[in-house]
């Protein structure tokens, strides 16, 4: 679970470099975002991804990206050091960060 939350952090940590829209102040903020994200992902996305489940089927899973957009928001909305200009950029750095976090995952 550490090395879980060590990975979102690094992921985290690497999206302002990548997508333009979002900022981290310091490495602290994007440790507090990443235990939030993880703790939404864990009670919150699920409920979100049945209550949609019809629109998740008609875009073959696509949908999963709005999810993980709305899901940063809210995370940027909680955490001041942790910030997101405009929705495209939510869903581009859910992208990255799930991206990145996979392939961190596998690695380690």
């Amino acid at each position: 679970m550490l090395k879980r939350w060590l990975i979102l952090t690094i992921a985290i940590c690497l999206t302002p470099y990548i997508i333009s829209g979002i900022s981290v102040r310091s490495f602290v903020d994007a440790l507090i975002a990443a235990l939030i994200l993880g703790i939404l992902n864990i009670i919150i996305k699920p409920v979100l991804k049945i209550l949609t489940l019809p629109i998740n089927i008609i875009t073959l899973g696509l949908f999963t990206l709005v999810i993980n957009a709305i899901l940063l928001e809210m995370v940027a909305w909680l955490i001041p050091g942790f910030s997101i200009v405009s929705f495209w950029s939510a869903i581009l750095g859910g992208l990255f960060i799930s991206i990145v976090s996979w392939i961190l995952g596998w690695i380690f």
